[in-house]
């Protein structure tokens, strides 16, 4: 639970980022394949003869975080980042700020290593992700955040299109 730490960042020039702070340890990913693809197998007479590689997939995830402000102006929260709001009112979605109608960020997880004896730590991204984030009032207070990758995922997990 300690050992992944994740960082939101936006599509400018010196990204507008932030570390997710209080979060539960619960990041997912799901969908991850070699290519990307959906696959599609083609038969005849009831028999398989091949499987091919048809449109894009698009990798899904979540995780959650405690909720210690709605929105904050200097360093800006996790509602900030993805509602565009506080601290990311001036973000650019990474997908570009002149054709982009969609916003969307760049994710990148990382996973400690050096800390327990490895040579490195382990770190993949996720580009173009679409997040959106749903609060929960408890003890704590909560945000939930699901995501669709829609560009590359480099690094560690790296996928090829």
């Amino acid at each position: 639970m300690r050992d992944g730490s994740l960082v939101i960042n936006d599509g400018t020039g010196v990204p507008i980022s932030i570390t997710v702070q209080f979060d539960t340890g619960d990041f997912a990913i799901s969908g991850l394949k070699a290519k990307l693809a959906e696959t599609n197998p083609y038969e005849t007479r009831g028999l398989l003869r091949t499987v091919r590689h048809t449109t894009r997939s698009y990798p899904t995830g979540s995780f959650s975080c405690m909720m210690a402000d709605l929105s904050e102006a200097t360093v800006g929260t996790v509602a900030d980042a993805i509602l565009k709001n506080g601290a990311f009112s001036a973000a650019v979605s990474t997908l570009g700020s002149a054709s982009a109608t969609v916003y969307c960020l760049q994710l990148v997880f990382t996973c400690e290593g050096t800390d327990h004896g490895d040579s490195g730590d382990s770190t993949f991204t996720m580009n173009d992700c679409e997040c959106s984030i749903d609060f929960s009032e408890g003890d704590p207070d909560q945000f939930s955040i699901s995501f669709t990758v829609y560009g590359s995922i480099t690094g560690d997990l790296a996928t090829s299109e």
